[in-house]
């Protein structure tokens, strides 16, 4: 029984199951083994002929002969092995893949991780000492609540919309409560969730009565086939989900105002308006390695009523993917919109093999520009990512092993 050096097919069906197929004699086989505590079969099993169709997208002319592109190797197959080397080639395979297994069972168990914003932005590092303590207990009050839900097993989604739901009734930060005010002295508030299992996401744009934008914005996700609701239409299906509502009246905040008049007093001296972004958000890795995103925001302070920024734009400012990494984006919107910056920060994942924190550094210091903003990102693996080019970003990190820090500046 000669074996043909035409060609040697191998894959893998599962994390237990190995095949090798060889033509013999004119006819395919097939060695199969299991290695992962099963039986091992090194029978030698007859496969129906290999498939003689071309495949849709090449022509047969383009297919040299086996024995053409055999010879082109740079070291060919001998031209025939002996019966008995078989059991050993199979042997080895088999060996090999049950190492393999047995590495992945001692692989150390997952972990979770978390990191939150309550946006970037001109901080300036003169604000009185007692605004700064107010806003360090509150990032921490946040990721404390974070972090014991994680510990307990909770979802990735389930402690996203958590965090940020807390961040939104804090009035330092500009969500929810806290809401900047529009060109016409209201607040038109934007929010987005997304579930890196499989790619659900919901957003809201521009609701004016919704306590909690990120609470609609996953209703949007489990009970519509859509993504985005705007305006009137959200604000109709918040009466359908019966979510709570407040007045108008409810974001307003006197800090707030004096930002929206400051502003407005530069714009109309025509000198360059000082930076009035903000947004709050949270990436989370939970113990099972799921990722969620979720980021909230009143928007852009003296924004033109019916402006949208990134935040609601599913990979603009908000993006989870379990495969790679899970990214909520603070900063000027148009910005991140015309860079895709949080899908961007996926693809370098996926595509380039970047860790969350080189492709972090990558996108805010080489691609924006000073003050546009930052992000924060978890990856698969639970690193994490908080990157801004701007004065400073409210923000605090923790995961399974210890790690627990909020900050707003560099690190001395």
């Amino acid at each position: 029984m000669a074996l043909r050096n035409d060609f040697l097919d191998y894959g893998v069906w599962s994390q237990a199951d190995l095949v090798i197929r060889v033509p013999i004699d004119g006819g395919t086989h097939v060695a199969m083994g299991r290695s992962a505590g099963g039986t091992a079969d090194h029978q030698i099993r007859p496969l129906p002929m290999p498939r003689t169709t071309t495949p849709k997208n090449r022509s047969s002319a383009a297919l040299p002969p086996l024995s053409s592109r055999a010879a082109a190797l740079p070291t060919p197959l001998p031209a025939t092995i002996p019966p008995m080397r078989l059991p050993s080639l199979l042997l080895l395979s088999l060996l090999c893949f049950g190492c393999s297994s047995s590495q992945d069972s001692t692989s150390p168990s997952v972990t979770w991780a978390i990191a939150i914003h309550g946006g970037a932005g001109t901080i300036p590092k003169t604000l009185p000492a007692e605004r700064i303590a107010a806003y360090e207990r509150s990032l921490e009050a946040a990721l404390r609540e974070g972090t014991r839900l994680l510990a307990a097993g909770t979802d990735a989604l389930v402690v996203a919309e958590s965090v940020v739901k807390i961040l939104e009734d804090d009035p330092l930060f500009n969500a929810g409560r806290g809401a900047v005010y529009t060109n016409a002295g209201t607040h038109e508030l934007d929010a987005c969730i997304m579930d890196g299992r499989d790619l659900s996401c919901g957003a809201v744009a521009a609701v004016r009565t919704v306590r909690h934008p990120i609470e609609l914005a996953r209703l949007v996700m489990r009970n519509t086939r859509h993504i985005l609701l705007a305006g009137d239409g959200a604000e109709k299906f918040a009466d359908e989900m019966g979510v709570e509502r407040v007045a108008n009246s409810w974001f307003d905040t006197d800090y707030r105002l004096q930002i929206l008049r400051e502003v407005q007093a530069e714009e109309a001296a025509k000198s360059h308006p000082s930076t009035g972004y903000g947004t709050v958000g949270a990436v989370v890795r939970d113990a099972r390695g799921h990722l969620a995103a979720a980021t909230s925001t009143g928007g852009l302070t003296n924004k033109r009523f019916g402006r949208i920024g990134d935040t609601p734009l599913v990979g603009a400012g908000n993006f989870a993917d379990d495969a790679t990494c899970a990214v909520s984006c603070t900063g000027t919107g148009e910005v991140f919109m015309r860079h895709g910056v949080a899908r961007e920060m996926s693809a370098l994942v996926r595509y380039r093999g970047a860790n969350v924190q080189d492709a972090a550094r990558e996108i805010i210091h080489q691609r924006l520009n000073p003050d546009d903003g930052g992000l924060i990102a978890v990856g698969a693996d639970g690193s994490l990512a908080m990157e801004f080019n701007s004065a400073g970003m409210y923000r605090g990190a923790a995961n399974s092993t210890g790690r627990f820090e909020v900050a707003i500046w560099e690190a001395p």
